[in-house]
Formats: C-alpha cells, sequence, structure tokens
C-alpha cells in the first residue's frame, strides 16, 4: 500500500504531512551533515564530534516526534506502521530519508496551479537527486563500518564514494568491495534501490521517446507542394 494519503485519509493527517515535508526534508539534510561530520572528522577534532552527534540525535528525535503525530492522527493505532512502511523504515534508518524526495516534490505540486517541467523530466531530476543522496548517505555508512575492518579494501571515504558509485550506477567493478556483514548490508540495499532508480530514469525516458514517435506518426509526412 502507498504511503501518499488517499481522500479517506484524515484532513488533519492530511494538512501536517503537507506542512511538515520540507521542514522534516531539510532535517534530514541536518541529520546527514550531522552523521558527515561524526563519520568524517578526526577522532581529537572536538568539539566538532560532539557537535556533529549532537545534530544526529537531535534531528532523529524530531523524525521520531514526527512519526509518533503522524500515528495519532492517522487514526489507525498501529496498522500505520503497515500502511506508511515508509515512514516507519526512514524513523528505523534515517540515512535512507532521500527516498522521501519524491513525496516531497508531490507535496509541493499540490500547492501550484501547473507544474514547471514534464512529467518525464521531474521523474528523472528527482530520481538523479534521490540517487545522489543515497550514493553520498551509502559512501558515508559502509566507510564508518569498513575502515577499521581487517581485509577491508575501502580504506578510505574516496574508496567508499568510488565504490557507491560503481555499486549505486550497476557497473560494479570489483576493485572495492564491503568484506564486513553490515557493508554488504548496505551493499544490497544500494543495489536494489539503484535498480529501482536506474527504472525509473530509462522508463519514464523510453516513454517520453515513445510519445515522440507516436505524435510524428500522427501528424503524418509533410504534404509536397
Amino acid at each position: 500500500m502507498s504511503d501518499r494519503p488517499s481522500a479517506s485519509t484524515p484532513l488533519r493527517f492530511r494538512r501536517w504531512e503537507q506542512r511538515t515535508e520540507g521542514p522534516l526534508f531539510a532535517a534530514s539534510l541536518v541529520f546527514l551533515l550531522g552523521y558527515a561530520g561524526r563519520v568524517l572528522a578526526p577522532h581529537d577534532a572536538q568539539p566538532w564530534r560532539d557537535l556533529a552527534l549532537a545534530l544526529v540525535w537531535l534531528t532523529w528525535l524530531l523524525f521520531a516526534v514526527d512519526f509518533v503525530v503522524r500515528i495519532r492522527l492517522s487514526g489507525q493505532g498501529l496498522r500505520f506502521l503497515r500502511t506508511h512502511w515508509l515512514d516507519t523504515v526512514v524513523l528505523v534508518l534515517p540515512l535512507l530519508r532521500p527516498l522521501r524526495l519524491i513525496e516531497v516534490y508531490t507535496a509541493i505540486q499540490r500547492r501550484r496551479a501547473q507544474p514547471r517541467l514534464s512529467l518525464h523530466a521531474r521523474v528523472i531530476a528527482y530520481a538523479g537527486m534521490t540517487a545522489a543522496l543515497l550514493g553520498f548517505s551509502a559512501a558515508l555508512a559502509v566507510y564508518h563500518q569498513e575502515r577499521d575492518a581487517p581485509g577491508a579494501t575501502i580504506r578510505t571515504f574516496g574508496d567508499s564514494v568510488w565504490w557507491a558509485s560503481a555499486t549505486l550506477t550497476t557497473v560494479g567493478y570489483g576493485d572495492v568491495t564491503p568484506v564486513t556483514p553490515s557493508g554488504r548490508t548496505i551493499a544490497v540495499g544500494l543495489m536494489v534501490c539503484g535498480l529501482a532508480l536506474l527504472g525509473a530514469v530509462t522508463g519514464s525516458f523510453s516513454s517520453w521517446l515513445v510519445q515522440v514517435f507516436t505524435r510524428e506518426d500522427e501528424q503524418g509526412p509533410p504534404q509536397s507542394g
């Protein structure tokens, strides 16, 4: 079942979702910034590491409060965990919050009379933005898990970014790979997301091409004088 609100969703829930999607996405960027600071800062870089950790916990607490409010306003009780599974997933794994980027866009589009871009361009643009944020999140998480592991090939953040780019695009060179169970779990998730996002982009582009060719066929060849 989709996470998007339906006509039967309580009005208070829909209003809360429309008003908070943008601020919560901004909070997710703050969370990512704090997590990046915690992972990339040297161990002796105080008080920056403590500040980064504070940002992580404060933004996660904000996500948790929003999650509880959504449950209350939905009127579904614990059934909310099943009907809004994406909300549940991103609460447990905040690094996956970029997956809600398309829903943020949907909330913004409800306030506009006309979209600025065509449907196909929107899909490609937002899939690309989501892929970039997910790739950066996965690179941070894998680097965090792999950098001190015995036998690891991902020793620097640059190695991790290279690995995430190859994995997300389904190229998979195999020169650097995770060796820890948690790192490999992250890799599987990134593979699945990469395939889904790549499918959204190629499918949208193919649909646009079909529409262009169909329009040209309907118009027929130009008439000669």
